[in-house]
């Protein structure tokens, strides 16, 4: 029994003894890794820091100075033109070629196109300084454009312009967001932020579509409308619509809701046109996620309210920026206009827009004026409308 339970218990020992004298060479190997990798390290810190020679140092500071050149830094600062336009003062285009003519100045220096400017930097444009406290405001206004103006400033043929109905800005400038041709009338937008018209009137940006209602005169078919879904090849390139729906009408002239990506000279009417029929009447009604307001009649103007305006910064990826709090002489002036734009809009302007308006302006106008005097009644007006009673002696 003792021999057995030696024999069992020196069974039973041994492979514990095996496994503790394993045990001791695997942390007796793993130390001695450590120290291994240790002393490469050390080595390695070593290297680092031993001087290297001249060639290799100047390459390794050339390639140093040539990632910090490929990252863009604060320090650069902004593009001046974006800047400017940014603050209201024009389009990009506009100050580009302000830049080129010698009109902008830099801390006295003259600018050139392309240039970077820093906040502390002093910008003059046409040698008054420009303060660009302005630049973190944004205003943006609805107009519904009538037929008939010009997307312009200035017209050397003296032809009514979409700017001026437009309120007056201190410091600023309205920008048009596209253009709409003469004879084109619906929602034109306008803001005080250069950086926000850039990116919704630019083709690369394609979250920006445009809808049209659309009058046609002449007999619209399935194929055509296949076919300018589809793209026709125009002067410029080719064309589509991405949507056409139909929307009223019966007889020869119908109307249709057309939807396109991009704003090019007269394209919508080049489209239907390639299909041998003609458009009698144009008008945008949404630009993005801007709709035409019902409450602004043809001719008149309603300013964007915080959110509609943080709804339209967002749909290209801007920030949001404060609508400002019009005060002083600049408020009295914007209220001057607001009011002058609804007494226009009740008696209904020289071109009434529908039948409803018409018959308001016919009534307006068959009412005699308030100043005017009544004529006296004769005796027999007198006599039949209160007879007179004869007088007791």
């Amino acid at each position: 029994m003792t021999q057995d339970s030696k024999r069992g218990v020196s069974r039973k020992t041994k492979p514990a003894a095996k496994q503790s004298r394993a045990g001791k060479a695997g942390s007796k190997h793993q130390s001695l890794k450590k120290s291994k990798n240790a002393a490469e390290k050390h080595k390695f810190g070593q290297s680092l820091l031993a001087p290297k020679p001249a060639d290799e140092q100047a390459l390794m500071n050339n390639d140093t100075l040539a990632d910090l050149a490929s990252e863009p830094t604060k320090a650069a600062g902004e593009k001046l033109h974006k800047v400017l336009a940014s603050m209201g003062l024009g389009s990009r285009r506009e100050i580009e070629e302000w830049i080129a003519s010698g009109r902008v100045k830099v801390n006295d220096d003259l600018a050139t196109v392309g240039q970077r400017v820093k906040r502390r930097d002093v910008i003059k444009v046409d040698g008054k300084v420009v303060e660009r406290e302005n630049q973190s405001y944004r205003r943006v206004l609805v107009y519904n454009k009538p037929e008939g103006e010009i997307c312009t400033r200035n017209d050397p043929e003296g032809r009514r312009t979409v700017f001026d109905r437009l309120p007056k800005v201190k410091g600023e400038r309205w920008i048009a967001v596209g253009r709409l041709d003469i004879n084109t009338s619906g929602l034109l937008l306008f803001t005080t932020d250069g950086e926000l018209a850039h990116r919704l009137m630019h083709p690369s940006t394609q979250s920006v579509d445009r809808e049209y209602a659309v009058r046609i005169a002449g007999d619209v078919t399935d194929e055509m409308i296949k076919t300018l879904k589809k793209g026709v090849k125009l002067e410029d390139g080719i064309a589509h619509f991405s949507d056409i729906q139909f929307f009223d009408g019966d007889g020869f002239n119908k109307w249709y809701h057309v939807v396109i990506m991009e704003g090019r000279n007269r394209e919508v009417r080049r489209l239907w046109e390639s299909q041998g029929v003609t458009v009698s009447r144009l008008k945008r009604v949404r630009y993005g996620c801007a709709f035409l307001p019902k409450d602004v009649a043809v001719g008149t103007w309603r300013e964007m309210k915080q959110k509609e305006v943080d709804d339209l910064a967002d749909l290209v990826g801007l920030p949001s920026r404060p609508v400002p709090h019009i005060v002083g002489k600049e408020k009295a002036d914007y209220q001057r206009k607001a009011n002058k734009q609804k007494t226009r809009q009740r008696v209904g302007g020289k071109k009434p827009s529908n039948d409803s308006q018409s018959k308001k302006v016919a009534e307006y106008e068959s009412k005699p004026a308030r100043n005017q005097r009544k004529k006296p009644a004769g005796k027999s007006d007198v006599a039949r409308k209160s007879p007179t009673r004869p007088r007791s002696r």
